[in-house]
């Protein structure tokens, strides 16, 4: 009888743990994990006049097709644009 407890209980243990794992991946956003460094450039707002920042647009529809509140993680890090060109 206690065997049969230990073996419930580890299948729950190891469920539980799957179920975070899977959680835990579906809940990242593409730019944020595969697009590197974010550079000071891709985290600033342009200002009045200056050109604006060019979309990543592989990672937004990877965002899109995976799991969508991975887009509010990339906009809010700056991930999801591209990177600027250093002059």
């Amino acid at each position: 009888m206690s065997r049969n407890v230990l073996r419930k209980t580890m299948k729950k243990t190891v469920m539980t743990l799957l179920a975070i794992c899977v959680i835990a991946t579906t809940m990242t956003s593409c730019a944020t994990v595969f697009g590197g460094k974010v550079s000071d450039c891709q985290r600033t707002k342009p200002a009045k006049g200056q050109p604006t920042r060019q979309i990543r647009a592989v990672a937004l529809i990877a965002d899109v097709l995976l799991f969508w509140p991975g887009i509010i993680v990339d906009f809010a890090t700056g991930a999801i644009y591209k990177p600027c060109n250093s002059k």
